[in-house]
């Protein structure tokens, strides 16, 4: 009944709709570099690695989440994992350098190692993001990642696409994690009782639901703080070639 109870509520489906956003938003690269470990197999290996590859992610992705998911019940631990979130949003609106250098292979098994190793090491900004939307819940964690990661895996070259041509679709990813980043902070163990306590008014009732100022405030902050930097960035590179 508390199963059916939770996939009934809005706060499950907008909670779903916001996993699969972040996930897409942050997983691109992912989706990149298993193309690029897979490139030199023949095509129908290509199928299979991706396949086999991203089956075998989705199953990592869920498990460290889950784990991450437990962790954030400890104190202090959601402040840390707010801080990254912070940093991993304002990074999304900071035009990178150069492209993943990966190793191809020409090896089925190989290429499923090398997918499975690189969406390890690069999947840290998704496991905090998702696990500070799931909000402890399993089912909306699994769920989210099992149609989203796919989603990823084998839409990437459309998504890529979408992405460059509206860049707001990046913008609004990254203050959504500015949102869920906010919400991290106040919402620590150690925090809670203070903030109840000495901060009553941070906490807003509005016809969509319950807000904090500390979601309002990290969207702000990160688009803010981004988009000087992205500006900085590209005024440096001007200067370095002009």
């Amino acid at each position: 009944m508390e199963l059916l109870a939770e996939v009934q509520s809005p706060a499950f489906w907008h909670g779903l709709l916001l996993i699969i956003w972040v996930n897409i938003i942050l997983s691109g690269d992912n989706a990149v570099v298993i193309a690029l470990a897979a490139r030199s197999l023949p095509l129908e290996q290509q199928k299979k690695a991706v396949m086999w590859g991203a089956g075998a992610a989705v199953v990592l992705r869920i498990v460290l989440t889950v784990v991450a998911v437990k962790l954030l019940t400890l104190p202090y631990l959601k402040i840390i994992g707010g801080l990254l979130l912070f940093w991993i949003a304002i990074g999304l609106l900071v035009p990178e350098d150069g492209g993943e250098d990966v190793d191809s292979s020409d090896n089925l098994f190989q290429a499923i190692k090398t997918i499975l190793i690189a969406d390890l090491v690069m999947s840290l900004d998704n496991v905090i993001a998702v696990a500070g939307v799931a909000k402890g819940s399993m089912l909306l964690l699994v769920l989210g990642l099992a149609i989203s990661i796919p989603l990823v895996i084998f839409g990437a070259t459309m998504l890529m696409k979408l992405m460059e041509r509206f860049p707001v679709i990046i913008t609004a990813g990254a203050g959504i994690l500015g949102w869920v980043a906010g919400e991290m902070l106040v919402t620590d163990p150690s925090l809670v009782e203070w903030i109840k306590e000495n901060m009553a008014w941070m906490h807003l009732h509005t016809p969509i639901g319950d807000v904090s100022w500390a979601q309002i405030l990290g969207v702000i902050v990160v688009i803010v703080v981004g988009k000087m930097l992205a500006a900085r960035k590209g005024k440096t590179a001007h200067e370095a070639t002009g």
